[in-house]
């Protein structure tokens, strides 16, 4: 084999790793941000208050109409 062949390909071996450790740190990022982003929306939703309904409405079901 070629020296040269063989630095070339240890070389971009070496290059797709960190590119790699670069993408997923990139996305470990992205997640955290989005799952923050989740939380503080969850926590902005306002509870929903229950009407208090007459009690002879939702006891009865107009089939004809």
């Amino acid at each position: 084999m070629d020296v040269n062949g063989i630095n070339r390909l240890a070389s971009s071996v070496a290059d797709a790793g960190l590119k790699q450790e670069a993408s997923f740190a990139v996305l470990k990022k992205a997640m955290k941000i989005e799952s923050e982003s989740a939380a503080t929306l969850l926590e902005t939703i306002q509870p929903v208050s229950k009407v208090s309904l007459p009690a002879h409405l939702g006891r009865n079901i107009n089939t004809t109409a």
